[in-house]
């Protein structure tokens, strides 16, 4: 089970234990670059979309991988997620069976994935893509990944929470960086920032606006409800803050740690205090794809997309269209 992120990483590593754990930090950085330049990526014959981030936690990549898949698919191009899926034990690539597979089995975000498109899930990267293109794939959408050297990425979007940042600026364990920034930065081809809030970026790069957004029916739904909210997520203050901007009021909320394994006796908590206030028990759709579909009793889940704003929308088509005619060609007349 992932952790919470330890509050030091957003307070000044002068002043807290970031300080000691720097060393280990840089340590983390020179493995990681090592092993960049030790290995050789393999270049699929279809193009990949990867959508990553800097930083340890949730900033959104899962539904942005969604929207991003949504405009190819609008293309008429035949699209496959990948996912490493996090926390499952697969022994190797396979796709995912929505109706069937467990969040146990391949990991939530995946299940989430597999509603919309053919996902893939494979600790090997390389391995996953050539099973999704020997299944038809056209373009390969990577959610997560951009740190791993393994598959080559022909357009890579960072995605970056307007509300934390970089943090402290300290790679793990002493700060939430997977990477240095501008290491990262410089094998991107855009910035995409989650929010409203300003985001130095020590290197020049096409800055992408998008939010999350409740969908219109879920306005609808929840709108003048009472509820009791909780989220095992890596920003559960955002679900809060989504469940009230739709006109809920929030009785109780809880939050737990990303990936969160919900036990009988939580789930009996939930649904206990939600009953002694008198309300609906939501959550996130993650947190109800790791609950079995017996345990999903009496809860539901609030849905919401990637929306990018509309000065943002035609540089993300334009990066699209540029990534398309210079790979997709190329790979329609291999397959």
């Amino acid at each position: 089970m992932r952790m919470r992120a330890p509050d030091f990483w957003y307070e000044d590593p002068k002043e807290s234990v970031a300080f000691v754990l720097r060393p280990l930090g840089w340590l983390y950085g020179f493995v990681g670059r090592t092993r960049a330049k030790l290995v050789t990526p393999f270049r699929a014959s279809v193009p990949v979309v990867c959508i990553g981030n800097l930083t340890a936690g949730g900033t959104g990549k899962t539904p942005l991988s969604i929207a991003i898949a949504e405009r190819l698919k609008a293309r008429g191009l035949r699209v496959s997620f990948l996912s490493r899926g996090y926390g499952a034990d697969i022994p190797g690539a396979m796709i995912v069976d929505a109706a069937e597979d467990t969040a146990e089995d391949v990991g939530d975000e995946p299940l989430m994935l597999a509603q919309h498109a053919m996902t893939v899930v494979s600790p090997d990267r390389p391995a996953g893509a050539r099973l999704a293109i020997s299944r038809g794939a056209q373009v390969v959408v990577m959610d997560d990944g951009f740190q791993n050297p393994s598959l080559a990425k022909d357009l890579s979007f960072v995605v970056i929470d307007s509300a934390k940042g970089f943090g402290n600026g300290c790679l793990i364990p002493a700060g939430p960086l997977r990477e240095r920034v501008e290491d990262g930065l410089a094998r991107c081809d855009a910035v995409v920032v989650m929010g409203t809030g300003h985001v130095f970026l020590p290197v020049e790069k096409p800055i992408l606006r998008a939010s999350l957004e409740a969908l219109p029916e879920e306005r609808a739904r929840l709108e003048g409800q009472r509820v009791v909210a909780f989220a095992g997520i890596g920003a559960p203050k955002k679900f809060f803050a989504t469940v009230e901007d739709c006109g809920a009021t929030i009785a109780a909320r809880f939050e737990y740690a990303d990936h969160y394994a919900y036990s009988d006796d939580d789930l009996a908590d939930l649904r206990e205090t939600a009953a002694r206030h008198h309300a609906m028990l939501l959550t996130t759709e993650k947190d109800l794809l790791r609950l079995e579909p017996e345990r999903r009793e009496g809860i539901s889940a609030l849905k919401v997309a990637a929306k990018f704003d509309p000065e943002s929308a035609p540089e993300v088509d334009r990066l699209i269209e540029q990534c398309l005619t210079r790979r997709l060609p190329l790979a329609l007349a291999k397959h």
